[in-house]
C-alpha cells in the first residue's frame, strides 16, 4: 500500500513538473486543436498560449518585458513591426529548414529572426448591402475616401497600437509622402473617420455587417471569403456568386503584410522552441492556417478551400524602403501630426 502510495505521489509530481512552452501570439490566432495536441504528444510538452492584443500591442508588450520574457516565442509580428523589434533586440535567430518552401518575396528575415508563417493584403472592405440601399457611388481614390461624404463612413484602426492601422499608415505615406499623408489624416479624421485600437473592434462592433455604423472597415482582401464560409448554409460546392462583403483596392491604400514565428531571446526552451516553429510551417498546419485567419500560407502548393475565390490578391504599390525603414518614427510623428493636432 505504501509501494502504491509512493508510487501515485511519484507520478503526481512528474505530471506537475511537465515541461512548458509559452507562445504568446495575437488576439486573431487561431490552429487547430488536435494539431497542437499531436505537437503536445510527440514533444512531451505543454503549450500555454497567451493571447496579448493586436500585434502593436503584442510588440509594445514584448519590448517592455524584455528583460524577464514573458514567453518563449512569439507569433503575430509583421515586417511593418519587425524594424522595432530588431532595434529592441526581443528575438533570437533561428532559420527554420522550412523557410526553403517559403518564396523568396514572402521571406521576413534571411537571420531567421522571424519566419514567415503566412501573408495577407490589408485593404478597405465595404458592405454591399448598406451601399445598395443608400444608392451611394463607392469612393474611387484615396482622395475621395478623405472628404465628409466617406470619412464618416469609414473606421480604421490605430497604426500605433495596430498592425493593420500601420499598415495602412505606411501605405498612404508611400502614396502621399509625409506631409501629404499627414494632411490626407487629419481631412479624414475631420471629416468623421474613426480610428479604433485594434482590428476586432472596428470589424466586430464598428463595422455596419455586424451591426456598427460605418460600412467601410480597414481588414484584408481575404476578409469576403471568411464572410461567405461563415454564412448560414454554407456550401463549398454551391458558392454564391459574390460576398456580401467587397474589397475597396483604393490606389495607395492596401499594404502586403509577412507574418511571422519567432523565438524569444531568454528562452528557457530554445529546442522546443525551434520544434514550434518548424511545427508552425508544417504542412498540416499550413494547410489548417487559411480558414482559420482567413491569410495565405506561406509555403508553396498549401491547398486553398474553394471560398478563396472571394479573397482577392490586389496590385500592391511597392514600399519605398525609406518608408519601411523606421515605421516607429512615423508612428511617433503620426500621433504628433495627426491625433493630437487641433
Amino acid at each position: 500500500m505504501r509501494t502504491t502510495l509512493l508510487l501515485g505521489l511519484l507520478l503526481a509530481g512528474a505530471a506537475q513538473a511537465q515541461t512548458t512552452l509559452t507562445v504568446i501570439t495575437h488576439d486573431s490566432f487561431d490552429v487547430d486543436r488536435k494539431l497542437i495536441a499531436a505537437f503536445e504528444s510527440a514533444n512531451r510538452v505543454k503549450v500555454r498560449f497567451v493571447k496579448g492584443g493586436d500585434a502593436g500591442e503584442l510588440l509594445n508588450r514584448l519590448i517592455l518585458t524584455r528583460r524577464a520574457p514573458i514567453a518563449d516565442v512569439v507569433y503575430g509580428l509583421d515586417n511593418s513591426l519587425l524594424p522595432r523589434a530588431k532595434q529592441a533586440g526581443i528575438l533570437e535567430p533561428y532559420r527554420s529548414p522550412a523557410q526553403g518552401r517559403v518564396p523568396a518575396e514572402y521571406r521576413l528575415d534571411d537571420t531567421g529572426l522571424l519566419n514567415t508563417v503566412d501573408y495577407g493584403f490589408v485593404a478597405l472592405n465595404y458592405d454591399r448591402a448598406w451601399f445598395e440601399k443608400a444608392g451611394l457611388a463607392l469612393p474611387r481614390t484615396l482622395d475621395d475616401l478623405k472628404t465628409p461624404a466617406y470619412a464618416k463612413l469609414t473606421v480604421v484602426q490605430s497604426p500605433a497600437t495596430s498592425s493593420p492601422g500601420l499598415a495602412f499608415l505606411l501605405a498612404t505615406v508611400n502614396h502621399y509622402g509625409e506631409a501629404g499623408a499627414w494632411a490626407w489624416w487629419r481631412a479624414a479624421r475631420a471629416g468623421g473617420m474613426k480610428v479604433t485600437r485594434g482590428w476586432s473592434e472596428a470589424y466586430y462592433k464598428d463595422f455596419t455587417k455586424n451591426g456598427g455604423r460605418y460600412p467601410i472597415v480597414l481588414s484584408y482582401a481575404s476578409s469576403p471569403a471568411a464572410e461567405v464560409f461563415y454564412a448560414d448554409g454554407f456550401n463549398p460546392a454551391r458558392l454564391p456568386a459574390q460576398s456580401p462583403t467587397g474589397n475597396l483596392f483604393l490606389p495607395g491604400s492596401v499594404y502586403t503584410q509577412l507574418e511571422g514565428v519567432g523565438i524569444l531571446k531568454g528562452t528557457k526552451q530554445p529546442a522546443l522552441a525551434r520544434k514550434f516553429v518548424d511545427f508552425m510551417l508544417s504542412a498540416p498546419v499550413q494547410a489548417d492556417i487559411p480558414t482559420r485567419m482567413w491569410i495565405y500560407p506561406a509555403a508553396k502548393a498549401t491547398p486553398l478551400n474553394p471560398v478563396f475565390r472571394f479573397a482577392q490578391q490586389p496590385k500592391v504599390e511597392p514600399i519605398k524602403p525609406a518608408v519601411s525603414a523606421n515605421p516607429q518614427r512615423l508612428v511617433d510623428a503620426w500621433v504628433t501630426q495627426v491625433l493630437r493636432a487641433r
